[in-house]
């Protein structure tokens, strides 16, 4: 591809006014300063936030698995009552940065569901690289129930405590998903992913992707200890109604 002619000459300009900035900027000891104690404040200010937010992970997390642990025994039971196969599900996800992790869930599914996959391409419901049937025949009639009450992600609070999820953040995409990713939707990845989120709380998989991953980029933009807060206190009615779940 070849350069516009004005090209060069915008380059240059770029280049001489960078360096009056550098030069007039760095010079004076006061604004130096006045950067250095920008850069510590802001350095001091994320750490803090980030210390709350684990707090308020392994807080939450560790009295929500004990109260829990009744509807964990009971779910466990009407599982194995239900239909052959283990309790828990253990999928590969990713998280922060690309990383990946094992991500517990209670099994909602029959154990031939991935085979059965393929098969089931032509009714995607979903937009973009999620796959989701309203009315997906893989899923076991104790599976339906567990995920119109998002009790199904329950076992994620083992992933918060181990530091792998958050209570709050973007859920935790599947690494065949992130391959079809956009640039701008690996945006989605700058942060620690969530048990719930601003998209759990806004209509969840009544959303379009393009939505999903706008609602993850902001929440990731304006993410603080009282955001998270109010997207905890939002998330209980959101499951109660069931909005959004399949």
């Amino acid at each position: 591809m070849t350069q516009p002619d004005w090209q060069p000459e915008l380059d240059e300009k770029a280049a001489r006014m960078l360096e009056m900035a550098a030069n007039r900027n760095f010079r004076s000891p006061r604004v130096a300063q006045r950067m250095r104690m920008t850069v510590v404040t802001w350095v001091i200010r994320t750490k803090l936030a980030n210390s709350l937010k684990r707090l308020l992970d392994i807080v939450v997390s560790s009295v929500a698995l004990v109260v829990a642990s009744p509807i964990f025994l009971i779910t466990a039971i009407a599982i194995k009552l239900d239909s052959p196969g283990p309790v828990f599900f253990q999928q590969t996800r990713v998280g922060k940065w690309g990383a990946t992790f094992g991500c517990y869930k209670f099994r909602s599914m029959y154990i031939d569901a991935e085979k059965r996959k393929a098969d089931l391409a032509a009714h995607n419901e979903a937009d973009g690289p999620i796959f989701k049937i309203r009315n997906d025949p893989r899923i076991t009639r104790v599976g339906r129930i567990i995920r119109k009450l998002s009790v199904d992600e329950l076992p994620q609070l083992i992933n918060v405590l181990k530091g792998e999820m958050s209570l709050v953040g973007p859920r935790p995409a599947l690494p065949r998903e992130v391959a079809q990713y956009d640039f701008d939707q690996l945006g989605r990845l700058d942060a620690v992913p969530g048990i719930t989120g601003l998209q759990q709380v806004s209509g969840r998989s009544d959303l379009s992707f393009k939505r999903w991953v706008e609602l993850d980029i902001q929440y990731i933009a304006e993410q603080s200890f009282l955001k998270d807060i109010e997207i905890l206190l939002k998330t209980l009615p959101a499951v109660l109604t069931g909005r959004g779940a399949y």
